[in-house]
């Protein structure tokens, strides 16, 4: 949020351009030839997120530690206190790719194309429309022609599911593997099924980076709700 991310962008943690990608990860150490490994302090929630970004930015060696630091510390490996480093500056070189990335004009022509499946990580009742959405005044519902798969439903107890689990739960919503759209509220959990996604198989893929948050920025776009049960 603070540095890896578009502050000019009113929409949240937005994709920074590669050139500010590169200059903070060479802040940090880190270079063309590191493997990272990224993990967070829930299990599996914003370390996607990292993850999905350094390959848009075409670094292919990256990991997510599966279970996070939750898993860590109950296996009981070692930790250490929070210090002040300097690093000595790397050499990462920033080689964006497109195709990981969709925009809102491109989520629009889908809705008549369908040339994507359009895949949507929020929770069943934000996704339907009937329940609130956690951002103060943005509407909810979603986008025409998509799919709901709350990213609840590829973990388990802070991991990610099996992979022969994933495979079914993929493929009961995408038979054909047509090419995936992957959406949220703002673009983190869609990175938890596009990591899913992954790890079922490989197929041609992407992230809506601005999400329903953009979606709903565009007045004109359109918004199917599930009509209310009487």
């Amino acid at each position: 949020n603070n540095v890896f991310s578009d502050k000019e962008n009113p929409l949240p943690h937005m994709l920074p351009d590669p050139a500010s990608f590169q200059k903070e990860c060479r802040h940090l150490g880190i270079s063309a030839d590191s493997h990272i490994v990224v993990y967070d302090n829930t299990g599996v929630y914003m370390s996607p997120r990292v993850w999905w970004m350094f390959k848009v930015m075409g670094h292919k060696n990256v990991s997510v530690l599966n279970g996070g630091m939750p898993l860590w510390v109950k296996k009981g490996l070692p930790v250490e206190a929070f210090k002040i480093r300097k690093y000595k500056k790397g050499d990462f070189l920033a080689n964006f790719n497109p195709k990981a990335v969709s925009k809102a004009e491109h989520v629009l022509e889908n809705i008549q194309s369908e040339r994507a499946l359009v895949m949507d990580a929020r929770s069943a009742g934000r996704f339907k429309g009937t329940e609130p959405e956690p951002r103060a005044g943005l509407p909810s519902g979603h986008i025409p022609k998509s799919v709901n798969l709350p990213f609840t439903e590829v973990l388990h107890e802070g991991k990610f599911k099996p992979r022969e689990k994933l495979k079914e739960i993929f493929k009961s919503l995408n038979p054909e593997n047509n090419p995936v759209i992957f959406t949220c509220g703002s673009g983190v959990t869609a990175c938890i099924l596009y990591l899913a996604n992954e790890l079922a198989g490989k197929i041609e893929k992407s992230v809506f980076d601005g999400s329903w948050t953009e979606w709903v920025h565009h007045k004109d776009h359109p918004i199917h709700r599930e009509p209310e049960k009487k």
